[in-house]
């Protein structure tokens, strides 16, 4: 009980110091499907319509929500990564993304208590780190008195994480709604809203999950019309009255992974997207000097650019395009060449490979820099966190240098991977996963997105 005690007298004392930190909400599942997203984004739209000043995030490794949430709130929306970013790196990304907000917005990965091994990176992480409450948004289709009992459990798991309150999702009528209310009264939880169901704004998906927003050619009008629903259906301002300030100590945003050069060209198009903001921040932070290029557009580095950076994202929907843009490729051959360092992740690397296999079995030759060849004629999943550590000296530090990461991929490697591996690899669980990626010269890659640097 004195160790209870003293805990909790730490976590005011840390809210007290903290009082100027930037205020934050969690929305959180008790599962994926729920209609977090949606929820998320369609408050996004209403406070950004409202003029109130919300800040977006996402938990976990996501490219793709983010992109939606920016859109929604036009604002940047940064990554918290519990189980990869450094405590650090989370009170980095919260004071630079809040210095500017009322409050930040953050949705959850998969279900609440959900994440790696032993829950490391989940939702409730996130939130017992912070302090911030978290907004549960429960799926009610096909019950109704058991919501309360989701409910509770969620809310009594974990003394440590705080819900808020709750909003119910596809909500069948009037009388479900009020049957819900009922059998939650007693938990003293507030409901703060009934969604009704709305088959018309579900969002498109595809392999890697959601269409990327850029591809969504009437966003603006689904964004509209969902902030329009949740005004009138969600209690948008007593859901704003329970954000709670950080309890994390102010910190200035650093460097998440070394900048691969001085001055450094990245690709950015629909084909090359995902980037994580904070990762950008990070390089200018520390001094360098960004470009951007579009290899769909058939556009080349930077020549006067000394690192090259190929991001993830979906070139196998566009490698007939990719393969017939010789600007793009002999840019990056010549680039090579002049002994200039070129990094690429995922998508980037397929991308830097002799060439790639489409679902259709037809082959494409691309770049030609690292002695890969990669397929989606059989497509195997890859996915989950990742320790790595790296083989040899490169321009992301020295041999042995370790980062924590994450892999999501469909396509596989056709025969190896060459024989000078990038990292040595190991799961969330410490399982060892081999030795990954290639390195050629100054040029190197690999099928893992790096997060932050350990």
């Amino acid at each position: 009980m004195i160790a209870k005690d003293s805990a909790e007298s730490s976590k005011q004392q840390n809210a007290s110091i903290n009082s100027e930190a930037p205020k934050g909400l969690i929305i959180a599942a008790p599962s994926s499907g729920s209609g977090k997203t949606t929820l998320t984004l369609a408050l996004l739209r209403y406070f950004k319509n409202n003029n109130l000043r919300v800040g977006p995030a996402k938990v976990g490794p996501d490219y793709i929500d983010p992109a939606y949430h920016t859109a929604a709130a036009g604002r940047p929306c940064f990554n918290l990564d519990p189980w990869a970013m450094r405590q650090a790196s989370l009170a980095s990304i919260i004071a630079h993304s809040g210095h500017d907000v009322d409050v930040i917005l953050a949705e959850g990965v998969m279900g609440l208590f959900d994440g790696a091994a032993g829950g490391a990176g989940s939702t409730a992480e996130l939130a017992k780190k912070t302090g911030w409450p978290v907004i549960l948004v429960i799926d009610v289709k096909g019950m109704s008195a058991s919501a309360a009992a989701i409910l509770h459990g969620f809310a009594s798991l974990d003394p440590e994480v705080t819900v808020g309150g709750v909003i119910f999702n596809r909500v069948g009528s009037p009388r479900h709604a009020e049957l819900l209310k009922e059998a939650c009264e007693p938990l003293g939880i507030p409901v703060l809203g009934y969604l009704k169901r709305q088959d018309d704004l579900v969002l498109p998906n595809r392999h890697l999950g959601l269409v990327q927003a850029i591809e969504h050619s009437k966003l603006d009008g689904y964004l509209d019309k969902a902030a329009e629903q949740v005004g009138w259906d969600v209690r948008c301002e007593e859901l704003l009255k329970q954000a709670r300030p950080s309890i994390l100590s102010h910190n200035d945003l650093h460097s998440f992974i070394p900048p691969i050069g001085q001055r450094i060209a990245i690709a950015q198009d629909v084909a090359f997207s995902f980037i994580y903001p904070a990762l950008l921040e990070g390089w200018k932070k520390a001094g360098a000097e960004l470009s951007f290029f579009s290899p769909l557009a058939d556009e080349k580095p930077c020549t006067e650019a000394d690192a090259i950076y190929l991001p993830g994202g979906y070139p196998e929907l566009h490698v007939g395009q990719l393969g017939a843009n010789q600007i793009f490729l002999k840019g990056l051959r010549q680039a090579a060449n002049n002994n200039k360092t070129i990094y690429g992740e995922c998508g980037g690397y397929m991308v830097l490979g002799m060439g790639l296999i489409d679902n259709r079995g037809d082959h494409h030759e691309l770049a030609g820099l690292l002695p890969v060849e990669t397929s989606f004629a059989v497509r195997r999943r890859s996915l989950g966190y990742r320790d790595v550590t790296t083989l040899k000296n490169t321009a992301l530090g020295d041999k042995g240098s370790t980062f924590k990461a994450h892999e999501f991929h469909y396509s596989t490697v056709v025969g190896d991977e060459g024989d000078t591996p990038l990292f040595d690899v190991r799961d969330a669980a410490g399982q060892k996963k081999g030795q990954v990626g290639c390195v050629r010269g100054f040029v190197m890659g690999s099928y893992i997105h790096l997060i932050d640097q350990y």
